[in-house]
């Protein structure tokens, strides 16, 4: 299974994203990438076939810094293994996602993105819930409704972390059948497909459960069921390590 780490803060969020992708290798993966907001609201992409090392050493030659940002491990489902296949990926250079399972109706929802005039710069199914979402801001929708209504349109299994580049303050994300964590800390929250990529920088946890739609922000986390409902879950704290 793929790795997702997703972070919001007051600090340079990159070292957390890579040490949570290097904490999430022993899932198995063949490319690495991750995204952040700077200061300017532009959003920096960097990705690498193989290892998390070499996305490190990537980032080394051309350091990326903000305070938002999302990570991801890839096992090549949709296309092969390229770097233009990991993830994140980017729309209008505005919108950045990160998913992990199959959107297995991705192909007429593509179709319709490229009638729209979107261009398609990978094989993936992901990058159609980029293109998706940055159509739907385009129509007015805040990010959080903007995701909803996409991932209403979405059948399969998965998770989702997107952000926007309008909008540097949040991380929206969605369960769908696959794991997703939030991580609580102080004046700054987390996200991540699995609890090992958190705990160096929180012990307090939020297991979102099926369908759930979640806005992470530095001060807070709102979660809204799949009813539409928002909702409390309840915190864990584990003392791993």
């Amino acid at each position: 299974m793929c790795g997702i780490v997703g972070a919001v803060a007051e600090r340079d969020v990159v070292p957390v994203l890579i040490e949570g992708l290097r904490r999430l290798e022993y899932r198995g993966y063949d490319s690495a990438g991750v995204a952040v907001i700077d200061d300017n609201n532009n959003i920096g992409l960097c990705r690498a076939v193989g290892k998390v090392a070499e996305l490190d050493e990537k980032l080394e030659q051309n350091p990326l810094k903000g305070q938002i940002g999302v990570a991801h491990t890839r096992w090549a489902t949709h296309g092969g293994v390229t770097e233009a296949n990991a993830h994140p990926h980017l729309s209008g250079g505005r919108v950045a996602v990160i998913h992990n399972g199959i959107i297995e109706n991705f192909q007429p929802i593509k179709d319709e993105m490229l009638a729209e005039g979107y261009v398609f710069d990978s094989d993936t199914d992901t990058e159609v819930a980029a293109h998706l979402v940055h159509h739907y801001l385009n129509e007015g929708l805040d990010l959080v409704a903007a995701v909803g209504k996409a991932v209403d349109r979405f059948e399969g299994a998965y998770a989702l972390l997107v952000v926007d580049a309008d909008d540097p303050e949040r991380i929206v994300v969605s369960r769908v059948a696959s794991p997703l964590v939030i991580g609580l800390g102080d004046g700054e929250n987390f996200v991540a497909s699995g609890v090992p990529a958190l705990l160096p920088v929180t012990q307090r946890f939020i297991y979102l459960e099926q369908g759930d739609l979640a806005e992470i922000r530095r001060d807070g986390v709102r979660i809204v069921d799949a009813d539409g409902n928002e909702v409390e879950r309840e915190i864990h704290e584990t003392e791993w390590n």
